[in-house]
């Protein structure tokens, strides 16, 4: 049973992961804006965060979804969530009314249009799929898997 559990926590954190660098990939300035936005880290260093996060965002979906290098991909993940959630916390707790950026857009909003609450249990439970795949990153229909047979054989 916990292999295919494995599976389903890989396979979330994996195609959320996906989804939002490809929703930023092609906007890198959109995407530098919203790292912008939430005002932590200075303006230019923020910038190039920002349009870095992306393509960090997709290659570790890409090995969590293909299970590769599963315990380095689910960890990286799962740190990676766990600063968003700290990110959009310290936005709340500072009064800014944007939008995460996690999935493209970004930036200023009008405070009706924040939802931090959602975007923070979204982004722990994230962090939760890449913990469990740190316990126990062998799972089913994974490429490990395939190269440790082949290793071992």
């Amino acid at each position: 049973m916990t292999p295919w559990v494995g599976l389903v926590a890989r396979l979330i954190l994996g195609a959320a992961l996906l989804v939002a660098g490809g929703m930023k990939i092609g906007s890198p300035l959109v995407a530098a804006r919203a790292a912008q936005a939430y005002q932590i880290l200075p303006f230019d260093l923020a910038g190039y965060v920002g349009m870095a996060l992306p393509a960090i965002e997709m290659a570790l979906g890409l090995l969590l979804v293909l299970g590769l290098y599963t315990r380095f991909a689910a960890g990286a993940g799962a740190v990676l969530m766990l600063v968003f959630v700290a990110a959009i916390a310290s936005a709340w707790a500072r009064g800014l009314s944007i939008d995460c950026g996690c999935f493209g857009g970004g930036g200023a909003v009008a405070p009706e249009q924040t939802q931090y609450g959602l975007d923070i249990a979204r982004d722990f439970l994230l962090a939760l799929c890449g913990g469990w795949l740190l316990a126990r990153p062998h799972t089913s229909l994974s490429l490990d898997a395939v190269l440790s047979e082949r290793v071992g054989a």
